[in-house]
């Protein structure tokens, strides 16, 4: 496992395990159509816009991590703010066995994009299932909780869009499917790793308990290419 690494995580895991997701170039990078729109670049000082222009729809958001500057020419920042990226530092979680949870399959795509529209967990696409594996809380026919894997880099495993439906909140659903997400990253042998707005600081504060720690705090940008 490779720490530094995490300094451009979407990079290393865009060029490495999961390049066959992956459209760009040398220098600049991006998930395919369909599954998160986040790019990434070689070079982070200067971050290849030129590059990638050709990879992105014109008014397309894209999701950009770790630089600063003015936007390029044609392209415009939609929004700028700060996340913290945390890294697992805990034991393998205890996992409740009478706790339910079902493996999503693509039949649950469309569920998954219900569920994402409500509680906006962070970027997202009806190709999402590709990234891993993606667990499930339902009651009846309704997906009420998700959480799941997305970007990979040597031993490095992001978990990633863990959310709640708002009417089934306060039952320990996102919780308790992450447990379950770290404990096979870890007897797999990876490094369970996540990222979190700074602003939201329940949630924060939950991944503290659960065995997360800051490892260090970036920039997240959403941009769009200019017609």
């Amino acid at each position: 496992m490779t720490l530094a690494w995490l300094d451009n995580i979407a990079w290393h895991s865009l060029c490495g395990a999961q390049a066959h997701l992956a459209a760009g170039s040398a220098t600049a990078r991006r998930y395919a159509h369909g599954l998160a729109p986040i790019v990434a670049f070689a070079d982070l000082q200067h971050p290849d816009f030129a590059a990638l222009a050709p990879h992105c729809d014109a008014g397309e958001r894209v999701y950009s991590s770790s630089w600063s500057g003015p936007a390029p020419a044609g392209w415009q920042i939609e929004a700028d703010a700060r996340m913290l990226q945390m890294l697992w530092q805990g034991p393998a979680p205890v996992v409740d066995e009478g706790f339910s949870a079902l493996t999503l399959r693509p039949a649950h795509a469309a569920q998954m994009l219900v569920l994402q529209t409500l509680t906006k967990p962070g970027p997202f696409g009806p190709r999402t299932l590709e990234f891993g594996a993606y667990l499930g809380c339902f009651e009846g026919p309704r997906l009420v909780a998700m959480a799941g894997e997305r970007m990979n880099a040597g031993t490095l495993r992001e978990i990633s869009s863990v959310c709640t439906d708002p009417e089934f909140q306060g039952r320990g659903l996102a919780r308790r499917l992450t447990q379950l997400l770290v404990r096979q990253q870890l007897q797999r042998g990876e490094t369970p790793f996540l990222h979190v707005m700074r602003d939201n600081h329940a949630a924060h504060a939950l991944y503290e308990r659960m065995g997360f720690r800051d490892h260090q705090e970036l920039t997240v940008r959403v941009l769009s290419r200019l017609a």
